[in-house]
């Protein structure tokens, strides 16, 4: 049983809501275009970039540059490690939530 006064640890490179997004967006698939993630998270290609510049200096997040006819584009995908790290930060999320509704539990009066 783990101990109440130590809380699980929270991954700082994705706990910020957006980067949760991203890379919660790009769990669900092996990639995605560029426009399609910052579309689902609803930012501008300036806070996108700037998230994916993040998750990528941390190994959360690949980039591919290429062309589509001759439009370029950019595909992201959610490396193994970042796979990883989301699954473990969602565990931590759900240990947070149980324990503090246990808490609430062992605290809320009795039922009349």
């Amino acid at each position: 049983m783990s101990d109440p006064q130590v809380p699980p640890a929270l991954d700082k490179e994705i706990h910020h809501p957006t980067r949760l997004t991203v890379a919660a967006f790009l769990s669900g698939c092996a990639e995605a275009e560029f426009s399609a993630v910052r579309d689902y998270c609803g930012v501008s290609d300036s806070v996108l970039s700037k998230t994916v510049t993040a998750l990528e200096k941390a190994g959360y997040v690949s980039v591919r540059k290429g062309y589509f006819g001759k439009r370029p584009r950019t595909w992201l995908s959610l490396t193994f490690t970042g796979r990883r790290a989301l699954a473990a930060h969602l565990a931590a999320l759900e240990q947070i939530a149980g324990a503090a509704r246990r808490a609430g539990a062992e605290g809320a009066p009795p039922e009349a």
